[in-house]
């Protein structure tokens, strides 16, 4: 079961930085929702565990995220693909595009798909959409709060 996601985050900091922070290993972590490991496996491949719950069911994925697409600083691919046992796999992705708006401010546009199968599939379309839209809504708007420099490296 498929669907799309669509939004848009106006991030203040320079396309460069935000640019180098969709790259980060240690930011990608920190972002994406129920993440508890993440670790580079090549340029642009890492491995993770991610923990979710979807409704009823809990489960750990384990999975791989890759980076495809690059186009420096402008765009790129992100996707991961996860097994969750007996609670079946979770794969998505998400085009991600960043635009100047001015000198420091970026507008960063993404266009994410999630398709989830085995025993979570069958909990409905509705569920399923509602929480894939706020997992997604959640890392972008974290990533953002980071970037922009409302994580530790805001300077007092």
């Amino acid at each position: 079961m498929a669907m799309v996601i669509e939004g848009e985050e106006r991030i203040e900091a320079p396309v460069e930085t935000v640019w180098q922070a969709l790259n980060d290993p240690e930011v990608l972590k920190d972002c994406i929702p129920g993440c508890e490991e993440l670790e580079k496996t090549s340029d642009t491949g890492f491995s993770a565990v991610v923990a979710l719950k979807i409704g009823p069911i809990k489960a750990r994925f384990n999975g791989a995220v890759e980076l495809t697409n690059l186009n420096p600083p402008n765009s790129y691919t992100i996707s991961g693909e996860g097994k969750g046992g007996v609670a079946g796999f979770a794969k998505g992705g998400a085009d991600v595009s960043l635009k100047a708006d001015g000198p420091d401010a970026t507008i960063l546009t993404y266009s994410a798909k999630a398709d989830v199968g085995g025993k979570m599939a069958q909990l409905g379309s509705r569920l399923i959409q509602s929480t894939s839209k706020k997992l997604a809504g959640q890392f972008f708007s974290d990533f953002n709060t980071r970037v922009s420099g409302g994580g530790e490296d805001a300077v007092a």
